[in-house]
């Protein structure tokens, strides 16, 4: 018991550098961008209290810091989008987060991304692009807006 009360008293980690993705984001993601919210189809984004979904949204990439990319235009799969990031986690997505509070086209993201989507989430899917996209299907894994 006594060993508990000195490690809660020990010191404390050193705050995130705020210049690095998303704070916790370089540990997340096999690839980080920063990146244009294109666009929001209409219907994309809704909320619905039983039912977990990912919508696909269209970024611009504006660079690359991680990880490698084959298109400037991506299409990413954000989770609970009606969500603000930091609260868009839950028992059954655990590992998802950011500062973004809501999506508006033309705000500039900082992500940290998976591809494709499917090794990484297996539920509803709302894909107003289905049919268009080339290249895969991005995983949302952290999501701040760029500074």
């Amino acid at each position: 018991m006594l060993l508990c009360g000195l490690v809660a008293c020990g010191p404390k980690s050193p705050p995130a550098n705020p210049e690095s993705a998303a704070s916790a984001a370089p540990q997340r993601g096999s690839i980080e961008v920063i990146a244009r919210l294109e666009e929001i189809p209409e219907g994309a984004i809704f909320k619905r209290d039983l039912y977990d979904y990912a919508t696909v949204l269209k970024y611009r990439v504006m660079k690359a810091n991680r990880g490698a990319l084959t298109n400037d235009v991506i299409f990413v799969g954000q989770y609970n989008p009606f969500k603000p990031r930091s609260e868009a986690a839950d028992k059954r997505v655990p590992d998802v987060g950011g500062n973004v509070k809501q999506f508006r086209a033309g705000d500039v993201h900082r992500l940290s991304l998976e591809a494709p989507i499917e090794d990484h989430f297996m539920g509803g899917i709302v894909n107003k692009y289905f049919g268009q996209t080339t290249g895969p299907i991005y995983w949302a894994v952290w999501t701040d807006a760029a500074k």
